[in-house]
């Protein structure tokens, strides 16, 4: 059973794993509070792939009074060798004597051997506070980890009417200032922002982050087919671009790797892209979290193929008419119980628009 002391301490340890948010990425965002008698001796938290952990710094920072310490931390600790060494031979060698970690490291390289290391070696090792917290704060590292591929967020801007765009394909802007800052925050925490050829073409987007200070970009992903994309697009402007095509070598993709951008080609049905074989490539690469951006067609292909997890929207007060693009190019359903089953995870105002958070049934929470 967890104190109410023992609650202050983790939630405190998740606001420090925050601080990381958009930077820590293929690695998972932690914290940690070291505890002596009551009393914060050290905290730290995970900055960026390749630098100390949370616990390390926490480990710093309390110096000797870490012998005899409790250590509050938002992931299990890592018991293997990797660009870091061990933390949970860390907090051995520091004389900690008990641990209480949100939940398990979904790492297979972890997976329950940081807990059990520790209490083989005599420390109090207890697993579970906050957990549901700590989850939502790592989803995409969560979902990379059991199953291989990114966690999907599809953020769309559209009328009360579910519309997106004229018939025209002009779509800027439907929601507020405020939307579009919010929506900023969101693409700062992912690891790749992907569109389609479509949206490239016709709105000629950065997919970078501007409204919100990051130290890094995220990866820029275009669905291209046919090798479509025009070579003055602002897309390829400050590299970090993959194109996913399923056309063959040609002069084209030549001439946008010489762009900067790299071609990879995943040749799916009817000479479209293979979808799930690109979300699989970006898991091997490190993608924790998705960030999709694409039209009706792209939005409707990756829901059709099973691969979102969730949809973030902004809706605009404002109706724009029956003739205009809707958020999906679905085919009709035959009965209701066909529909896409939803679960409202957060409803807002952002400015005069609402925002809304929901998961698939099935998303809820990755294994």
């Amino acid at each position: 059973m967890f104190s109410a002391a023992d609650h202050e301490f983790m939630a405190r340890a998740l606001r420090l794993a925050e601080l990381g948010l958009f930077s820590t990425t293929p690695n998972p965002r932690v914290g940690c509070v070291i505890v002596q008698s009551g009393t914060v001796t050290g905290e730290g938290w995970h900055r960026r792939a390749g630098e100390a952990h949370a616990e390390t710094h926490a480990l710093l920072a309390a110096g000797s009074k870490a012998r005899g310490a409790t250590a509050y931390i938002t992931l299990e600790p890592c018991s293997h060798h990797g660009r870091t060494p061990p933390c949970a031979e860390a907090l051995l060698a520091a004389g900690v004597t008990r641990v209480v970690a949100a939940m398990q490291d979904p790492n297979p390289q972890v997976a329950g051997q940081g807990m059990a290391l520790l209490a083989s070696a005599g420390v109090e090792a207890e697993c579970g506070l906050l957990e549901a917290e700590a989850r939502e704060l790592n989803i995409g590292f969560a979902a990379r980890m059991s199953r291989g591929r990114p966690w999907l967020r599809m953020k769309m801007a559209a009328s009360l009417d579910g519309k997106t765009a004229l018939e025209n394909g002009v779509s800027q802007w439907i929601t507020g200032a405020a939307a579009r800052h919010d929506g900023h925050r969101w693409r700062a925490r992912a690891c790749a922002i992907l569109s389609g050829i479509g949206t490239v073409r016709d709105d000629d987007p950065q997919l970078n982050v501007r409204a919100v200070a990051t130290s890094r970009q995220p990866l820029k992903v275009v669905v291209d087919s046919a090798l479509e994309l025009p070579l003055e697009s602002r897309v390829l402007n400050d590299g970090g671009v993959l194109v996913a095509t399923a056309s063959e070598e040609c002069e084209k993709s030549a001439a946008l790797r010489a762009c900067g951008a790299e071609v990879v080609r995943f040749p799916g049905a009817i000479g479209k892209v293979d979808l799930p074989a690109l979300l699989d490539e970006l898991g091997r690469r490190g993608i924790n979290e998705l960030h999709v951006e694409g039209g009706f067609r792209l939005n409707g292909a990756l829901l059709a193929a099973g691969l979102v997890d969730e949809l973030l929207i902004y809706l605009a007060p404002c109706l724009i008419g029956n003739a205009a693009l809707g958020m999906f190019d679905l085919p009709a359903l035959a009965t209701l119980e066909d529909r896409h089953r939803l679960a409202i995870r957060d409803l807002r105002l952002v400015g005069p628009d609402v925002r809304i958070l929901a998961r698939f049934a099935a998303n809820e929470r990755p294994a």
